[in-house]
């Protein structure tokens, strides 16, 4: 019985190694040059450790003229949205879709944030890789459905 159980554990391992890999860390997003995208949802993986959105994006996205005069939310880390909305840019990657990585469920909850289902249009202001491997951003802000969430912390 011992033996068969370390067999089983033994190769649990490189399933669970594989998927903490495939995590990104924070430390590997560009924190200096925050990017702005929005999309119409195409799919949702709502779960821990963080929410995700892959979001079709067009062709010819363009930054909103009004996004630095965008009212944010308070957020019980001190985060200066303005000069982040002021300063967000379009990607240098041109993928049509990208992987939104949004906050833990808790989180989620706590802004209350409905459940998002694909075919949503969602805009976001974020962070890419510092390396740009891959179209992936890190929401610092999400905008969906008329409201703006600060994803960093808590609402104050």
């Amino acid at each position: 019985m011992k033996r068969r159980s370390l067999v089983l554990a033994a190769a649990s391992v490189p399933a669970t190694m594989s998927s903490a890999w495939a995590h990104h860390g924070w430390g590997s997003f560009d924190q200096d040059r925050p990017l702005y995208l929005e999309g119409k949802v195409v799919s949702v993986k709502w779960q821990n450790p963080h929410v995700e959105l892959m979001v079709e994006v067009p062709p010819d996205l363009k930054v909103p003229a009004d996004l630095p005069k965008r009212a944010l939310p308070a957020q019980t880390s001190p985060v200066d949205g303005a000069a982040l909305l002021a300063k967000a840019a379009l990607p240098g990657r041109t993928a049509r879709q990208w992987e939104f990585e949004l906050a833990p469920l808790t989180r989620m909850e706590a802004w209350k944030i409905p459940e998002i289902k694909p075919g949503t249009q969602v805009a976001a202001v974020g962070f890419g890789q510092k390396e740009d491997k891959e179209a992936v951003i890190r929401v610092e802000y999400l905008f969906v459905d008329g409201r703006v969430y600060g994803l960093r912390s808590s609402p104050a």
